[in-house]
């Protein structure tokens, strides 16, 4: 495929573009400083600007599908939603957050006693995000939440996927290192199993 991964340099977007191009498909990586960028032969640096609705549609077009890997405080999603739209690309992933996920059925986490204060503004973000997805009716789009722990590790290509509940392992942890959850980003992209869903994933 030819991808259009806004947000390539950062630490999550950084294992999805190194996942898409060990499967042999094209990117173009869309940042604002492409000096963070490796090289790679089927990789094409853009620098773009998020809040460049025409700018960014014009990045976007001729792809087969748009990846953005960004904080929700750093974008509207109206505009995004637009830019994308304008390109002409169908499919659009969006790496999403976990505070939307439930804990039980009528909490979600961002709501529990136990999640972080610091968190909660950039979280909150994120379940406005995935409630303006969900009315999203012209792009086939996927909202993939990780676990409530999401840090660098290794890929080992083993976890499970989840709907809209927090995944918790035997050992009662919450836990995806972002090279595990970029191999689920990627595997939904080349067999679409949750258009216009969010999904999570966890060990």
């Amino acid at each position: 495929m030819n991808i259009a991964l806004i947000g390539a340099s950062g630490n999550i977007g950084s294992k999805i573009l190194a996942e898409a191009l060990s499967r042999g498909h094209s990117v173009t990586a869309i940042v604002r400083n492409t000096d963070a960028l490796p090289t790679h032969d089927r990789l094409s640096a853009r620098k773009g600007d998020v809040g460049d609705e025409a700018g960014l549609s014009a990045l976007l077009t001729g792809h087969d599908a748009v990846i953005s890997s960004l904080h929700f405080s750093a974008f509207d999603p109206d505009s995004l939603l637009a830019a994308i739209k304008a390109s002409g690309v169908k499919r659009y992933i969006a790496v999403g957050g976990a505070g939307s996920l439930e804990l039980k059925p009528g909490l979600r986490l961002v709501d529990s006693e136990e999640f972080p204060a610091e968190w909660k503004p950039e979280a909150r973000k994120g379940v406005d995000y995935l409630a303006r997805l969900r009315r999203e009716q012209d792009l086939d789009w996927t909202f993939i939440s990780p676990s409530i722990m999401i840090e660098p590790g290794k890929r080992t290509g083993t976890f499970r996927l989840g709907d809209d509940t927090v995944l918790f392992a035997p050992d009662g942890s919450s836990r995806i290192s972002q090279e595990d959850y970029a191999i689920a980003l990627m595997d939904e992209l080349e067999n679409p199993a949750h258009i216009r869903q969010r999904f999570t994933v966890g060990y």
